[in-house]
């Protein structure tokens, strides 16, 4: 080969891998020793799904993710625990709010890659499957699946699976629906390998879309977190030990620079912990033990009835991944910003979901906002209890009233109180760890 033309062709090999190695949208190799899953913001550069206004600042697309969360916070607190004998398949509800985090994940044989929403309040998985209507463009083909199976009415998950369309005699592909506000699918429930970083869980039942209408549901799916029989802890078996940690990213950040890290090794070896607690009438939502909060050195006093943990009624405070600000009871929260506004002294306006919206001249005597959990304090980073306006000299503070009805009795700890934490579920030895780590 001629020299010149030899040195070319090495040159531009290097390049490309170069350039691939570089590629910040390539998941790094999971360690042989644990699964490690990168993670990215729903609206981020490496991520398929466009915003609802691209020109839009990132503080306008959070006002419009937050726009949404009274309808979530308003389905975790009507959650009530199902019958013994019944299999939680993608709860209606549960599936269509809003994703905002997800992870690379491979379903079928050879895999397809989907962006799957990382939700730890739902149990079950989903993705849209070929031929569907009203799906988006990116969908997974099972006829090009060599593990690919439907699930058939006599098998007991269908048979308890509410929603369904099954003779009353004979066999039939388990067909369900599931309706919430304005959006609503059709699936089939059918089992295929999934594949996460390294390892493949084979015969992983999740619902096949076969139709959609409204436009709230994820677009390529979602992978359940939550405590239920049919969420990926329990599926997986002993593969993950009932272990699994996350480190959300800033909705600034554009990469894949969060992570979820699955299985007890390779997580910190040093982490403060609070108890996890199960709460039987919402057995798949992450309750801990929230005693009190203060703002700056001022301990806010609370009822005790507001914060406390109730088996009874499903109250409590819980972790949610889904959420995007977080949310009190309404005498909680308007005790919280009442002190924060006495101590920053205004004046105020709002923004959106946000009531307390301040000059940011006035930040540096925002005080911190402290998280008081059962043996373990968070004291929150400004850039966790602030949200500044990036059309003018605005900041907000990050947190707002749960809705008011008659079941609003969860306090939920959301996914922007939770940046740039490596956030611990350990459900074995019922705790829940939360240590420094920057994701970006």
């Amino acid at each position: 080969m001629d020299l010149t033309i030899l040195s070319i062709f090495l040159f531009s090999s290097l390049l490309l891998t170069t350039t691939k190695a570089l590629d910040p949208c390539v998941s790094p190799k999971s360690k042989s020793d644990h699964s490690d899953l990168s993670l990215i913001h729903i609206y981020g550069k490496c991520s398929p799904f466009n915003p609802p206004n691209p020109t839009s600042s990132w503080v306008n697309t959070v006002l419009n993710m937050a726009s949404k969360d009274p309808e979530r916070v308003t389905y975790l607190s009507s959650l009530v625990a199902q019958k013994a004998t019944s299999v939680p398949i993608g709860p209606g509800q549960q599936i269509v709010n809003v994703g905002n985090y997800v992870v690379r994940a491979k379903i079928g044989t050879p895999g397809q890659l989907m962006f799957m929403v990382l939700d730890t309040s739902s149990n079950a998985a989903w993705v849209p499957c070929s031929g569907c209507t009203g799906c988006s463009s990116t969908v997974f083909a099972p006829n090009t699946s060599s593990t690919f199976g439907s699930m058939d009415c006599s098998m007991p998950e269908c048979s308890q699976v509410s929603g369904l369309s099954c003779p009353t005699t004979g066999s039939a592909t388990c067909l369900f629906n599931r309706t919430y506000g304005d959006s609503s699918f059709a699936a089939t429930l059918s089992r295929d390998s999934l594949t996460l970083a390294a390892d493949v869980i084979p015969n992983y039942a999740f619902g096949c879309i076969n139709s959609v209408s409204g436009g709230s549901i994820p677009p390529q799916g979602l992978l359940g977190l939550g405590r239920g029989t049919m969420s990926l802890l329990s599926q997986s078996g002993s593969l993950y030990s009932g272990v699994f940690s996350y480190c959300l990213p800033s909705f600034k950040s554009y990469y894949f620079s969060g992570s979820l890290k699955l299985g007890p090794t390779g997580q910190p070896k040093s982490i403060r912990t609070t108890p996890l607690l199960r709460n039987p009438r919402r057995p798949s939502l992450y309750y801990v033990n929230l005693t009190g909060v203060n703002v700056g050195r001022v301990h806010i006093p609370i009822a005790p009835e507001l914060l406390a943990f109730d088996p009874n009624t499903g109250a409590g405070t819980i972790m949610d991944s889904g959420t995007v600000i977080t949310r009190f009871v309404t005498p909680i929260y308007n005790a919280i910003r009442d002190e924060f506004r006495n101590q920053v002294k205004g004046p105020f306006s709002s923004l959106g979901a946000f009531d307390t919206c301040f000059s940011p001249t006035n930040e540096d005597v925002a005080p911190a906002i402290t998280l008081r959990f059962s043996g373990m304090d968070l004291v929150l980073p400004a850039e966790n209890s602030l949200i500044h306006s990036s059309s003018g000299p605005l900041a907000c503070l990050a947190m707002a009233a749960a809705p008011n009805n008659v079941n609003s009795v969860l306090n939920v700890i959301a996914n922007l109180q939770q940046q740039n934490l490596r956030i611990l579920f350990d459900t074995v030895n019922s705790r829940v760890g939360i240590a420094r780590e920057l994701c970006n």
